[in-house]
């Protein structure tokens, strides 16, 4: 193999490398949490709804995404 074809080859395959890898990233899935109250108010049952998602097999940001949206007692917010 002539010095050029080698160097050709390494560079290709370092050229592809980083591709290959971003591919394999996949997205997350997201939940969407939604309610009308504030969040200050929802302390007991965030804390139920992550555990759930635990026992599940996922991990909040690993696993799955978890999108919050909080009305704060305001059913126009909702929408």
């Amino acid at each position: 193999m002539r010095r050029r074809d080698f160097i050709a080859v390494l560079g290709g395959k370092a050229a592809t490398r980083p591709l290959a890898a971003h591919a394999q990233q996949a997205k997350l899935p997201v939940i969407g949490f939604v309610d009308s109250r504030s969040v200050e108010t929802m302390g007991n049952r965030l804390r139920g709804f992550r555990r759930g998602l635990e026992e599940g097999g996922y991990t909040e940001d690993h696993t799955v995404a978890v999108e919050y949206r909080w009305g704060e007692n305001r059913m126009d917010r909702l929408p």
